[in-house]
């Protein structure tokens, strides 16, 4: 086994949100997005599908704004297993909030919209990893193109939520270094460079076009703070991989927190990441 990379089955588990409003919040993922409410308290929200947890929300009254110049979150990207689930979510949306654009990435085919707190929402499905562009050196080339809602909405079949099979895709952050961004996710943690665009990097595991997406669009220069952004987790699928990752931590003297089925680290911009087996497939 590579013990450098990450392994293939590696991906996205939960994302989690720091929210003022937890009522509102829970209600707009549940009714717009499509996300079903698993567990609920005063001050947190677990939504997720068929039992599965994928977004935890946090409540914290006193939680001030994301600084403008602050890094964090870009979008939580939802994957769907088909066009039809994609129908559904865009009807939900044009039903109960508003469409902020739609984009064929060449890979996928993609709906864009923000919650009411300003965190960024990407609900899309992949086209088949065979038909997945490439360049030359084996890359994938992924764009930013028009995308025809009819087929999309067209294929609706009427459900009222996600399907059995969505999950995280992806994470995109807004970072304050691209090259920090790379030193921390690809040397260290060990996802591959998949894609980079003009101020974006694309990283992915097991050649998936990206897990993490990051930006410097919007010129960030603070570490993440207040509303937004809590923590997401990369799930391993073995114990055997986690020590590679903590070893490779370790060497790299990244500080970490030993947890009872993980660790936790923070990135350059002090984002947590929470790394652990995924349990799901042991």
């Amino acid at each position: 086994m590579t013990t450098d990379v990450l392994p293939q089955e590696a991906h996205i588990g939960r994302t989690a949100l720091r929210v003022t409003d937890l009522e509102e919040l829970t209600n707009f993922y549940r009714d717009v997005v499509g996300l079903s409410v698993l567990r609920r308290s005063d001050t947190r929200s677990v939504l997720g599908v068929e039992g599965t947890s994928l977004l935890v929300l946090e409540g914290d009254e006193e939680a001030l704004g994301r600084h403008r110049s602050g890094a964090g979150l870009f979008h939580n990207a939802f994957r769907v297993p088909s066009r039809a689930a994609l129908g559904d979510a865009l009807a939900r949306v044009r039903e109960h909030w508003r469409l902020g654009g739609a984009s064929d990435h060449g890979v996928s085919e993609a709906l864009y919209l923000t919650d009411p707190e300003g965190n960024g929402i990407e609900i899309y499905r992949d086209y088949p990893r065979e038909d997945w562009p490439r360049a030359d050196n084996g890359r994938i080339r992924m764009g930013t193109y028009p995308l025809d809602l009819g087929p999309v909405e067209a294929a609706a079949a009427g459900d009222a939520g996600f399907p059995a099979g969505t999950d995280v895709g992806h994470v995109h952050l807004e970072v304050s270094s691209l090259e920090a961004f790379s030193d921390f996710y690809v040397d260290t943690l060990g996802f591959e460079v998949q894609t980079e665009l003009p101020a974006a990097l694309f990283a992915g595991a097991g050649g998936y076009h990206h897990h993490l997406g990051a930006n410097t669009w919007n010129h960030r220069t603070r570490s993440v703070s207040g509303r937004g952004l809590s923590w997401f987790e990369v799930l391993v699928p073995d114990e055997a991989s986690l020590e590679a990752v903590r070893e490779r931590l370790i060497a790299s003297d990244v500080s970490l927190t030993e947890t009872g089925d993980g660790v936790v680290v923070h990135d350059p911009d002090e984002i947590e990441v929470r790394i652990r087996v995924d349990q799901s497939k042991q």
